[in-house]
């Protein structure tokens, strides 16, 4: 059996929910369907960008000043 809902009180711009409550009358949808993708997707993305951050690990990895050096020798 699933939870229910849990509920939270946003405060958002006044543009922002008006956008809102545009998108969710012509969607059909409501806000909270709208807030919980937005999140969803976030999250997502959070996971997709720590993945990459993993998968680089063993590159090496240059200081700025070193960059700077490199650079100075090519200018």
């Amino acid at each position: 059996m699933s939870e229910p809902p849990k509920r939270s009180t946003i405060d958002f711009e006044p543009e922002l929910h008006q956008a809102l409550r545009f998108k969710a009358a012509s969607t059909n949808r409501t806000i909270s369907d709208l807030v919980n993708e937005a999140v969803r997707l976030t999250f997502q993305d959070d996971q997709a960008d720590l993945a990459t951050f993993d998968e680089r690990e063993p590159e090496s990895t240059m200081t700025y000043e070193e960059l700077l050096n490199d650079l100075n020798g090519i200018l």
